[in-house]
């Protein structure tokens, strides 16, 4: 049995990917959704003191490519260069995408490499010459099985993803011999059951391949903005043997063995659930064929839906994220998402419901906790964090609430990946924390100018600011903006060190946060929203 990127441990870094995306178009929300989600994956990771490679990129070859090139009276490359560095790359830095690599198909060290592994698969046997005729989507440059299909009303058969007509194509193609790996592919999957995620994306992969698989198609002869096939330069490289390649070329396959041992394969691909079937058959399949070790897992998000359609730059409901960094910020922007929406589940996206949730949940429930806290530190201590004392039952709450949290988010966030319940443990811990102030009303035990009542006003501001101690180290790998924010405001650097630099796993270690600490009221972290109707 093929070992697995779970498997391989010890001195292996935790590796994710994203798909590499299509440079047909800019940019959209369903692409920083995903991309989001692996950053959010890896700096939980990296934060726990692992050691970890995120790599996210761009696919260039095929025929979709070359058709808009052509539309745009451009080459394939000059279109490509175009795309990733006036579009793509500026948005991961926009968005604090933290990625360690950005691999593009077009760069020598991944042609080369592919090349390599098609020739060697073709040595041993795998790959063979023969001819094909079907239903192909250039959109997902896929050949599509009837199930594939959607009728239109005039009869046309359309692709059930894009909603355009197919086409038929007829030629001469290099098949690599997949149907002989459907038996080895459904014992893996049983033997690892948690490869697949969601389970009814696995559900769906296993019905798929126990139904019988069909040798693969991985040569185009009818255009040649690809990779050649080195045997046979008449033909290129299938797009997506190509791109599923990326994995392993950008991380030194075939280049830098020490390297690609202490990296490959992925812990976790990242993909959208259109392309399930290449990243849970196809690719696989091909590392078995090469006698390499096969991925984690690999987990397929949901599609982010406007009017009941996926989105996307086809069928017109593309947004363009800085439509809603602007008006909400980077980091509410990271957050949203993931809160908002099951990772594994469709969602749909709304302004309103955006607008909704950071009034109440960032801008009321966090970022006023953290002005009022700071702000009562400097009244009554001079700015200055004061030493708490006994703590009382309502503290050890606290205590035991923190630990509730930590446990939980880490676990979520950084083994299951649903994103959605971790945040949910972090903010019911805020709003615990918000209700103890509430309840301990500081600022009436403030008149009580005993050395009892200072002790207690004291030991309720050391419990509130330690809180947002934690808060700012478990938020930190979601919105690091926001959360370096709060840990300069709680001084909390002089004497801890980098935010960076806190494990996620301690954070409920009570007690870090130093008296004598500087707490300082710094900006609003989530301002009032402006009706964007006025911008």
């Amino acid at each position: 049995m093929a070992a697995t990127g779970s498997e391989k441990q010890g001195s292996k870094a935790y590796y994710v990917t994203t798909p590499i995306y299509y440079v047909n178009d800019a940019p959209h929300l369903g692409h920083a959704y995903t991309t989001v989600a692996g950053d959010v994956l890896t700096r939980w990771h990296r934060q726990r003191g692992e050691k970890v490679w995120y790599l996210t990129g761009t696919d260039e070859h095929g025929q979709k490519i070359m058709r808009t090139a052509e539309a745009n009276d451009v080459t394939p490359q000059e279109w490509c260069d175009k795309l990733v560095e006036e579009a793509w790359k500026p948005l991961w830095e926009h968005l604090n995408i933290a990625n360690d690599d950005f691999i593009r198909t077009t760069q020598k060290r991944h042609t080369d490499r592919v090349q390599e592994f098609v020739q060697d698969l073709y040595d041993k046997g795998e790959i063979y010459k023969g001819g094909y005729e079907g239903p192909y989507c250039v959109g997902c440059e896929e050949y599509k099985l009837p199930g594939d299909l959607i009728e239109a009303e005039d009869g046309t058969k359309l692709c059930a993803v894009h909603k355009k007509p197919v086409e038929i194509l007829k030629e001469e193609n290099y098949f690599f011999k997949l149907s002989e790996y459907g038996p080895k592919l459904i014992e893996f999957y049983e033997a690892n059951p948690g490869f697949i995620q969601p389970e009814s994306a696995r559900n769906e992969v296993v019905n798929f391949v126990k139904q019988g698989l069909e040798d693969l198609s991985i040569s185009r002869s009818t255009f040649d903005w690809g990779v050649p096939v080195p045997w046979d330069d008449k033909h290129v490289i299938y797009v997506w043997i190509d791109a599923l390649l990326n994995y392993a070329t950008a991380v030194g396959y075939n280049e830098n063995p020490e390297k690609f041992d202490e990296t490959f394969p992925a812990n976790v691909h990242l993909i959208g659930k259109d392309i399930l079937r290449f990243h849970a058959v196809i690719w696989p399949a091909m590392l078995m064929a090469q006698g390499l070790p096969v991925p984690g897992k690999v987990v397929a998000n949901g599609w982010l839906m406007v009017g009941g359609e996926k989105m996307s730059k086809s069928n017109l409901t593309g947004i363009k994220p800085q439509d809603l960094t602007s008006h909400f910020g980077v980091d509410a922007y990271r957050w949203y998402f993931l809160r908002a929406i099951a990772f594994g589940s469709d969602g749909s996206f709304s302004w309103e419901d955006f607008s909704a949730r950071y009034t109440s949940e960032l801008a009321n429930d966090y970022g006023n906790l953290a002005s009022r806290v700071a702000a009562m530190v400097g009244k009554y201590f001079g700015g200055e964090l004061p030493a708490a004392t006994a703590d009382g039952d309502a503290e050890k709450a606290l205590h035991e609430g923190l630990a509730k949290a930590v446990a939980t988010a880490d676990a979520k966030i950084g083994e299951e990946l649903d994103f959605q319940a971790g945040i949910l443990a972090i903010f019911e811990f805020v709003k615990q924390v918000n209700g103890y102030i509430t309840e301990q009303e500081p600022w009436k035990v403030a008149k009580d100018d005993s050395e009892e009542g200072r002790a207690r006003l004291a030991t309720i501001l050391y419990t509130a600011a330690e809180s947002l101690r934690a808060v700012a180290v478990l938020l930190n790998p979601i919105m690091p903006e926001t959360s370096q924010k709060l840990w300069d405001s709680l001084g909390a650097e002089a004497s801890l060190g980098t935010l960076a630099s806190q494990p996620v796993q301690d954070a409920a270690t009570w007690g870090r946060l130093p008296a004598g600490a500087t707490v300082t009221k710094g900006a609003v972290l989530f301002p009032r929203l402006e009706d964007p109707k006025k911008d």
